[in-house]
């Protein structure tokens, strides 16, 4: 028979309408969805970061330099190229108001910017005001702006009067939008702007203290951003120069907006899996209704082809409309949410129908339904004419002939290149996928387990009919015990991963780390200083322990004449600048894995000794030269040594480390940890900004907890996506006990001749269902703490121990989940007719 009398057989099955097949449209409508919402909000975003990429950046382009000032040459190009320049200072200061015992002090990110700010973008104040007139202050005090946070907890209102350094300022306004904020990236304090001129004499800009600079071009309409960066890098190549433009104003937020979109498609993918096994499921049970359709046109000659074909496009066209309604939904929801979304988020977003989101769904969605509905349609073609029997779908080989197994295999293989692809990250993608495999063949594997304990246990039972017939219910061939544990496990395990993840990270931070952390880190201490502030801090009974270090910043731009990049990928340490250390004689804590230490008076070529594990990762060896850029002046040392360093503890830390003479004689201050008691962190903070007002003091607990914050927002979206994968679950399970409802009104009937009241059927319904439930909640559990723990050791590298009340709860969600799916549809079981259901039967 051709392909038209197929598609004619089709057309005519279809009339039947969706019976059978709601939870296959059901299933990869949600998967689609879940995939199409999450890349369109990427999209929006992405949208908003381009379309306002001058805002986000403060103008068209901005140059950038670490720790000092643009040199004339450099103005003066800048003057040349762009239509107006702003300078813009960025720094960490100490915030302090009132005097004495009583004064407040909070750490806050400095802006010290000039009348020209902003180029791009306005700055709303409340209350209402110009900027300019919120720097001229009043009674004689330059004027400043701050943001609520640092104005509630300094307990300050407009007019009052605040310091920074040794400078004295009055507050205006509250600072409520930051035209430029996208582009500061992460900071450990809220925001201060100020005038720079203000800040003379306040000691918080000298030389060797820590700074960076942007210079905010405003360029002539059409100007060639690629030409001009390229210009300035090749005219300032040996300044520490950084360049940025409007075309990526925040490559911060949209790395991070590009990884985190892409991480939480591939665990929407895990939603599709689940949904995967509802659609196998759905054509499983419809195929089984049909063996006598099937017999029958096998005894009119139809060939397996023909069959096979039927139902693949009676079933193509099902799931085209199942992805169609995924498509819809995953486009609008977000343009319907906009507004939402939109108030929740810190970066502008521009929602629309973005074609590029949908077709990496859809294509999603087409090969999760081929790879699940190949399998059983196979098994449909085996189907032969002397068939005529019920079941005849429940006999036969497990697996699929050869042909049909390598097209699935070829089709899972097509999958997972696609989502390398899309993604952009094959290893984040063969992890996801494998782990996603790994789940399913664990959780196979435990359902039939299940199965074999529910028959081996059931003597256990005698005596509790209840019990034991939920035993045999879960034993027997027509057990829906699989598609229970595999629909509910997977989305569990991923929930239960990202709980143990979490609570051991929070707990890591939380409970470990400020044991071993300092309770401050002072920077910005100047040379001159040190000795006032070492018997400060080491005459105090509650310091346990104090390190200082000479400190500058650096880029390092070349490794053995090569751009740094290009020998170490994109590699953290030659992301951008990195402290760098000096020291005459090996610290007594430092202990070399490799090579030698510099003589104590050694004033030759500049040597280098570098952290032994960086080292490793970006391929360094010893004997190589490393080229670092300090304050627009190249030094290229010799790698004389590695050493362990661990940045793990917040303690101090230093990826390069040089001899004196290479570089003591640039403007450089002092970095202190001060390890103290928790009730003498408020006298030390208070002595040394009060003596040393140019000093600033960070907070290391403030910092674990603005980190716990971001953790908790990144698994609250991973749970999020692990939700879809639970909602598309419980849709199987639905659909597992509409097909499984005829066997259990059987079974009821049967039960009820025999005298069986309804309490006991009620009873063994619920058992059975509570039963496989709290079996898929545990195997989950199980795949959750073993992820976790794979995790937390191999790539977080920190201690685990199960989190117990978050594996409490995914147990009885799986227990609970899969009970209200069974006695949702306990009721035709329980009304069920001895009389008229078995003679049916007949």
């Amino acid at each position: 028979m051709s392909l038209s009398v197929a598609a004619r057989l089709a057309g005519r099955e279809l009339r039947g309408g969706l019976r059978g097949f709601r939870i296959l449209i059901a299933c990869l409508a949600l998967g689609v969805a879940a995939i199409a919402g999450v890349g369109s909000v990427r999209s929006a975003i992405e949208a908003g970061l381009a379309q306002e990429g001058s805002a986000l950046l403060g103008g068209d382009a901005q140059m950038s330099f670490t720790y000092r000032f643009a040199e004339p040459d450099e103005l003066a190009w800048m003057e040349e190229t762009a239509t107006a320049v702003s300078e813009v200072a960025d720094f960490r200061s100490m915030a302090v108001a009132g005097t004495g015992e009583g004064a407040e002090r909070g750490l806050t990110q400095v802006k010290a910017v000039d009348d020209a700010y902003p180029l791009v973008g306005n700055v709303r104040l409340s209350p209402e005001m110009p900027l300019s007139e919120a720097f001229a202050g009043r009674d004689g005090l330059p004027g400043a702006v701050m943001a609520p946070l640092l104005v509630d907890r300094l307990g300050l209102a407009p007019g009052d009067r605040f310091r920074l350094g040794s400078a004295d300022f009055v507050l205006m306004a509250r600072l409520e939008t930051e035209p430029d904020a996208g582009a500061a990236g992460f900071s450990l304090g809220p925001r201060t702007i100020v005038l720079r001129d203000a800040l003379a004499g306040s000691g918080l800009l000298e030389p060797g203290s820590l700074f960076d600079t942007d210079y905010r071009l405003r360029l002539p309409e059409g100007a060639d951003l690629a030409a001009l960066k390229a210009e300035a890098e090749a005219q300032f190549r040996d300044s520490g120069l950084r360049w940025r433009d409007a075309r990526n104003g925040a490559p911060g937020i949209r790395q991070f907006v590009d990884r985190l979109g892409a991480f939480l498609i591939l665990v929407g993918l895990s939603g599709l899996a689940v949904g995967g096994v509802g659609v196998a499921a759905s054509v499983r049970g419809y195929l089984a209704g049909k063996t006598s359709v099937i017999a029958t046109l096998r005894t009119l000659g139809a060939e397996r082809s023909t069959i096979f074909a039927t139902y693949f496009l009676q079933i193509g066209a099902l799931a085209l409309v199942g992805i169609l309604v995924g498509l819809a939904l995953g486009a609008l929801t977000p343009v319907l949410l906009s507004p939402l979304i939109t108030s929740a988020l810190p970066i502008p977003a521009v929602f629309g129908l973005y074609p590029e989101p949908l077709a990496e769904a859809a294509v999603y969605g087409v090969l999760t339904a081929l790879v699940f509905t190949l399998w059983p349609l196979s098994r449909a073609g085996e189907i032969r004419a002397a068939s005529l029997f019920r079941d005849a779908m429940e006999g036969g080989s497990l697996l699929p002939p050869a042909r049909y197994l390598i097209a699935t295999l070829a089709l899972t293989a097509a999958l997972i290149g696609t989502a390398a692809a899309f993604s952009g990250n094959l290893q984040l993608t063969l992890w996801t996928s494998g782990g996603i495999a790994f789940a399913l063949l664990l959780l196979a594997l435990a359902a039939l387990g299940i199965r074999a304990l529910a028959r081996r246990f059931r003597q256990a039972a005698r005596g509790r009919p209840p019990l034991r017939w939920a035993q045999a219910a879960i034993g027997g061939p027509r057990t829906d015990a699989i598609s229970v544990v595999l629909s509910l496990g997977l989305g569990l395990s991923v929930l239960a991963a990202v709980g143990q993840i979490d609570g051991n990270l929070r707990a890591a931070i939380s409970r470990d780390l400020p044991d071993r952390a300092p309770s401050f880190f002072f920077v910005d201490i100047q040379k001159d200083q040190m000795a006032g502030f070492l018997d400060r801090i080491e005459s105090d009974p509650q310091v346990r322990r104090v390190e200082s270090a000479p400190m500058l910043r650096g880029v390092i731009s070349r490794i053995n004449g090569r751009p740094a990049r290009e020998v170490a990928g994109d590699h953290w340490v030659v992301r951008g600048d990195r402290g760098i250390t000096y020291s005459a004689t090996l610290p007594e804590t430092t202990r070399l894995t490799e090579g030698a230490w510099w003589p104590e008076n050694y004033d030759g070529p500049p040597l280098m000794s570098f952290a032994a594990e960086e080292a490793a990762e970006m391929g360094l060896e010893l004997g190589d030269e490393i080229t670092v850029n300090i304050l627009g002046r190249d030094i290229t040392a010799t790698l004389t040594s590695f050493r362990e360093v661990d940045f793990s503890s917040a303690g101090m830390g230093f990826v390069t480390a040089l001899n004196p003479a290479s570089v003591e004689g640039a403007p450089h201050t002092f970095i202190a940890t001060v390890y103290a008691d928790a009730d003498a962190e408020a006298a030390i903070l208070r002595d040394i900004s009060n003596t040393f007002p140019n000093v600033t003091a960070i907070s290391v607990r403030d910092a674990i907890d603005r980190v716990s914050d971001l953790l908790a927002g990144l698994a609250t979206a991973t749970s999020y996506g692990a939700a879809a994968t639970l909602l598309t679950g419980f849709l199987v399970l639905i659909g597992a006990a509409v097909s499984g409802e005829g066997a259990r009104v059987q079974e009821a009937a049967i039960l009820k001749t025999l005298g069986a009241t309804r309490a006991r059927i009620l009873a063994s319904l619920a058992l059975r269902s509570a039963l496989l439930g709290a079996a898929a909640g545990i195997v989950a559990l199980a795949a959750g703490i073993a992820g976790g723990w794979a995790i937390c050791h191999f790539v977080m590298e920190t201690g685990y121990a199960v989190i117990w009340p978050s594996a409490l709860a995914i147990v009885a969600g799986g227990l609970l989940a899969n009970l209200a799916a069974g006695l949702a549809f306990a009721w035709a079981p329980l009304r069920a007719r001895p009389a008229r259901v078995l003679r049916a039967r007949e």
